[in-house]
Parts: C-alpha cells; sequence; structure tokens
C-alpha cells in the first residue's frame, strides 16, 4: 500500500498511457483497414497495423508535440515569469531551484552528480531539459520516418511514385502534420499559465492555495 501511495501518480497515468495506446491502435486498425478495403486492398492484420506507418506516424506525431511541451516549458519557465501564476518563479524574490549546486556539493544525500563536480555537475543542472528536447527530436526523427512511410502507401494506392524522407521533410504534408499538433501545446501551456492566476485546484501542487491572492505566485 505504501508503494502504490508514494508512486500512484506514476501508475496511474501509465495505465491510462497503455489504455488508450490500446484505443487508439484499435480504432485506427479499423479506418486503416476501412480505407484499404476503399481502394480494393487486403486487410492487414493488428500485429502488422502496430507496426505501420499509418499507426505509427500518429503515434509519434503526437509524443512529439507533447516533449516539444514539456521542454519548451521546462527551459522557459527557467528565465521567464508570469506574475501570479502557479506555474511561474516569484519575479521578485530568488527561488531555491535556482541556488548554486555546488553550496550542497558536500551533503551525503545529494545526488552524486552534484557531489562529483565539474562537467557532470554542469550537465546534470540542466539534465532534464536534456532529456526532454532529446526525446523530441528522437520523436520527431520517428515522425518523419513513419509519416513518410505512410504517405508512400497511400501513394501507392493512387499509383503515384513514391517519394523520399528527405523530400517529405520539405513537404506541406508533414510540417502540417506538426504544427497542428504543436499550436495545441503551446496554447494549452499558456492557458494553464493564465488560468492559474486566477482559479485554483484544492491539493494539487500545480495549483496556489485556495485563499492565495491573485498576484502571489506558486503552488
Amino acid at each position: 500500500m505504501k508503494f502504490l501511495r508514494d508512486n500512484g501518480l506514476t501508475i496511474v497515468l501509465a495505465i491510462l498511457t497503455v489504455s488508450t495506446i490500446g484505443g487508439m491502435l484499435l480504432t485506427g486498425w479499423s479506418v486503416h483497414n476501412h480505407e484499404l478495403a476503399e481502394h480494393g486492398a487486403a486487410r492487414v492484420g493488428l500485429a502488422t497495423y502496430a507496426t505501420s506507418g499509418h499507426f505509427l506516424s500518429s503515434l509519434f506525431e503526437n509524443w512529439e508535440s507533447e516533449f516539444l511541451q514539456m521542454s519548451a516549458y521546462v527551459m522557459l519557465t527557467a528565465f521567464l515569469f508570469q506574475r501570479g501564476s502557479a506555474e511561474s518563479k516569484d519575479p521578485d524574490r530568488p527561488s531555491e531551484v535556482d541556488d548554486d549546486p555546488a553550496a550542497k556539493a558536500e551533503e551525503l544525500d545529494a545526488p552524486w552528480p552534484v557531489r562529483v563536480g565539474g562537467w557532470t555537475r554542469s550537465a546534470y543542472s540542466y539534465s532534464l531539459g536534456i532529456a526532454l528536447a532529446s526525446l523530441f527530436v528522437l520523436t520527431f526523427i520517428l515522425h518523419l520516418r513513419y509519416s513518410a512511410e505512410a504517405e508512400n502507401v497511400e501513394a501507392h494506392m493512387h499509383g503515384q511514385p513514391a517519394t523520399s524522407i528527405m523530400d517529405h521533410l520539405s513537404s506541406a504534408q508533414f510540417w502540417f502534420e506538426s504544427l497542428q499538433n504543436w499550436q495545441s501545446e503551446f496554447l494549452s501551456t499558456a492557458v494553464v499559465v493564465v488560468l492559474s492566476i486566477f482559479l485554483r485546484f484544492k491539493g494539487s501542487p500545480e495549483s496556489k492555495p485556495v485563499a492565495s491572492p491573485h498576484s502571489e505566485t506558486g503552488g
């Protein structure tokens, strides 16, 4: 029970992720087979569909936009402020997250990169942003690959020539797929930043205390 209590947020999010990917897989399989039938092509099995460009392009397209949102959010909030928002540091007061980690290098419970120092500590100081940005680049590449594959399957069904990955990278279709998700991620982040100035959710660390004034920054 202690394990479930201490890790409940991750467990529930993992279950929701797997469940929704499963739902996406099944519904996408149905849609894809319907499209194939309309063009007189043979249906594909679920396992084949799970490794197809039609499914993986959509999957990585969404992951790409989420990792872009999270990496941008982590990096931008390190330097920019929104007075009154629970998602921002206080522009008038020093924040604990800006403390020099070298000052705690002698503490035994400090993470080992902090105790080691040098470039290891410097890299660790920005490791969250680096990891999220790396995941964005990886999923961008995977989205590009499988989007090109899906596009070529579509072209084959219409008797059109296949295109290379580089040609697909410069196509309006690929950037339409990406930008339609990117804009929604930036918009939703901006909405949360602004609404957290005026609205509350009791018990959430993403909210200020219910009785805090609107001008107060921080959860």
